[in-house]
């Protein structure tokens, strides 16, 4: 029987997995995929996650996932490419909002079975 598992379903999968767990933290879900079209040669802007902390924070969040830690793992795949495009993302999402409040952007990386949240991962300097 062959699988149906895409790339997409896999990333989702890993959505689902650390949208929960921070829910878990005691975060709130705001936006989830959020995502700015830049033009047609050009890569847009995204968020996995956009999460609200108990302390009102606004936490942009990327999940990567890897089957394995091999090649430095989830976490080691963000990169700054990745980084800048969620950084544009959620310079986007604040453009909508009368007043900013605290951000941070944090990283959910899963490698195999491990799940790690790494809070305050990157920043936007």
């Amino acid at each position: 029987m062959a699988s149906n598992v895409t790339t997409k379903s896999r990333g989702d999968a890993a959505e689902d997995r650390a949208l929960l767990y921070l829910q878990n933290q005691g975060l709130l879900l705001v936006e989830r995929n959020y995502r700015v079209a830049r033009g047609p040669s050009a890569r847009g802007a995204e968020v996995d996650l956009i999460m609200r902390d108990r302390d009102g924070t606004l936490v942009f969040v990327e999940v990567r996932q890897r089957s394995s830690n091999q090649h430095g793992g989830a976490a080691a795949s963000v990169g700054r490419g990745k980084q800048q495009r969620c950084i544009r993302g959620a310079q986007h999402y604040l453009m909508e909002l009368n007043a900013w409040p605290p951000c941070r952007f944090d990283v959910v990386a899963i490698d195999g079975d491990l799940l790690t949240w790494l809070p305050a991962a990157f920043d936007a300097a």
